[in-house]
């Protein structure tokens, strides 16, 4: 993430800026911009949020967003996916999904993009996870790992045929080895 401007700012200005492509988040002060999410990056994003969403929908037991502005505790981000369970979803008065979600997800997950600063991206799950975040996920395509990370324990380090952990609404087995083998489209 390369920062966009020098000056501190405080989050209400931020939330009046026009929306970046890639997206800017907000973090003490501070704006930084993303970078534009690459073919794996996608990839990854693209499948983990239809995993999840195949089989909480339909019940109504949770949703996975990709690229979704979340707004709390002082600061703004776009996690590359946010899943929230259905309860926790604003909803507007017609029953559609609101534009702002001015609350932590339940589960984020942040795929490692070859320039991204991991410390940021690793900031930004545990400020989630500060404010009421479940689980986070920090998916690294480039050493086949997902650091697991759990309010008040230290990341663990999951690869090959390890289980990765999801919220506790949610029915979804899912291996590390399983999540890679979606960089190879059509070999499932």
């Amino acid at each position: 993430m390369k920062t966009t401007l020098d000056k501190l700012i405080t989050l209400e200005e931020f939330l009046k800026l026009p929306e970046t492509k890639p997206a800017s988040e907000f973090i003490n002060g501070r704006t930084y911009q993303k970078p534009m999410p690459q073919g794996k990056h996608s990839r990854l994003q693209l499948k983990l949020c239809e995993a999840v969403n195949q089989v909480t929908e339909e019940r109504q037991i949770a949703l996975a967003f990709p690229e979704l502005r979340c707004t709390f505790g002082g600061r703004s981000i776009v996690p590359d996916v946010t899943v929230y369970s259905w309860g926790r979803i604003p909803f507007d008065t017609e029953g559609e999904i609101e534009n702002a979600f001015q609350t932590y997800p339940d589960w984020t997950i942040e795929i490692l993009s070859p320039d991204q600063n991991a410390t940021k991206v690793i900031g930004n799950i545990l400020h989630c996870l500060k404010h009421g975040t479940q689980l986070g996920w920090l998916v690294d395509p480039d050493e086949r790992l997902v650091l697991v990370f759990l309010p008040g324990q230290q990341p663990i380090e999951m690869t090959g045929n390890d289980k990765l952990p999801v919220p506790e609404f949610l029915q979804l087995d899912l291996t590390v080895t399983q999540v890679f083998s979606w960089l190879k489209p059509g070999q499932q």
